[in-house]
């Protein structure tokens, strides 16, 4: 089994790529640290277990892993790319049934704005973003407000906000009138 690693835009992530699928179509999951796996990962309880990791994100079919800052990616890069080689060769499986991001209830009359809003999220915006190691979620629509939450390796890098805002917002308002800002969601 090869893992390829590639850079992202935030200098403390790294995006590895296993060359198979991680979680699949199921979406994405961001684990903000330790605390948040609570057995909902075999995976990302093992990346935790090394010292100097601050966040595992798992997508599709990447893995991004922050570092804090006090740790090294000369020494961390070889531990990760050696826990993942363990779990995939193992054949174990990456998360707990019905790991999920849970999104704000949706008012009736709002339906069809998410419904346009989602899909330009899926074909616009994700794309661009999980090549970076991250990923954009979809949280809630009301009132005019889209909350999204960014995550992996885009929830820490410096241009997040600016890319939610300028980037993410102004397409939202151009496609969907009813849209009046963007907020980020933690």
């Amino acid at each position: 089994m090869f893992i390829e690693t590639e850079g992202t835009p935030n200098p403390a992530t790294l995006k590895f790529l296993p060359g198979q699928a991680v979680v699949g179509d199921a979406g994405t999951i961001d684990f903000i640290d330790a605390d948040a796996v609570a057995g909902r990962s075999v995976l990302a309880d093992a990346l935790f277990a090394l010292p100097g990791v601050a966040r595992v994100f798992l997508g599709n079919d990447f893995v991004s892993v922050t570092k804090s800052d006090s740790a090294d990616w000369e020494e961390l890069r070889p531990l990760v790319l050696s826990t993942l080689m363990d779990h995939f060769v193992a054949g174990l499986p990456v998360v707990a049934e019905g790991v999920a991001v849970l999104e704000d209830d949706i008012a009736p009359e709002d339906a069809e704005i998410v419904v346009q809003i989602k899909e330009l999220l899926d074909t616009r915006v994700r794309p661009a973003v999980a090549g970076d190691g991250g990923d954009i979620v979809f949280r809630g629509y009301r009132n005019g407000i889209v909350r999204l939450t960014m995550q992996g390796a885009c929830s820490g890098c410096p241009s997040s906000r600016a890319t939610l805002k300028h980037g993410v917002e102004n397409m939202l308002k151009h496609y969907v009138p009813e849209v009046v800002s963007v907020e980020q969601v933690d």
